[in-house]
């Protein structure tokens, strides 16, 4: 065998490499570039133009103003003028997004805030009436302003390791509730059936 591969060495290394090279462009051939990957914007669902936003209460001068889309509270504020001096400020989330159609009403020291009224139904909306503390739904709890998800979460645990609230007073006991909290809800909480 030694013989034979010493005489016919160069024809069998010469075939060997020669379907070495073979193989080498068939996989060449069939070889394919993957296309390119084009990543595109999502086209624009609607152009959104100006809306109207009306702009009552404790405000310099109320009446439906034309703003911007993406406009913010504070922007519908600035276009009423500005707050007047005994608005309260405190009681209303300056960075909502606005929608055409809202209403924004700045309430005066010591008045409670009225309902939410907003085109926008994802958003909750305040209360019809109190809110009984004692067995009040996370969504429910969450309709409070300044009472987001989380601090509604501890007031059912806290409800729910203590008992129910003896008076609305004691809510100040559940963590990131303080007076500033309690003064914008005691109007809209009860501990009542």
């Amino acid at each position: 065998m030694n013989q034979w591969l010493e005489k016919y060495r160069i024809p069998v290394l010469s075939l060997i490499g020669l379907l070495i090279l073979i193989s080498v462009i068939v996989v060449g051939l069939r070889w394919q570039q993957p296309a390119p990957i084009v990543i595109e914007p999502p086209a624009p669902t609607a152009t959104a133009g100006p809306m109207q936003v009306y702009v009552s209460g404790a405000v310099l001068q109320p009446d439906v103003y034309t703003i911007s889309s993406g406009a913010i509270v504070r922007d519908a504020l600035a276009a009423a003028g500005g707050p007047a001096s005994d608005a309260d400020l405190n009681t209303i989330n300056l960075a909502r997004t606005l929608h055409d159609g809202d209403q924004v009403y700045v309430p005066r020291m010591g008045e409670a805030p009225p309902p939410a009224v907003s085109s926008d139904d994802s958003q909750p909306s305040a209360p019809a009436g109190p809110i009984n503390i004692n067995t009040a739904s996370q969504t429910e709890l969450e309709t409070l302003p300044g009472i987001g998800p989380a601090i509604a979460g501890r007031i059912i645990d806290y409800r729910d390791a203590n008992g129910p609230f003896p008076t609305i007073e004691s809510i100040q006991n559940v963590s990131g509730i303080g007076p500033a909290t309690f003064e914008n809800i005691k109007a809209l909480i009860t501990v009542n059936p």
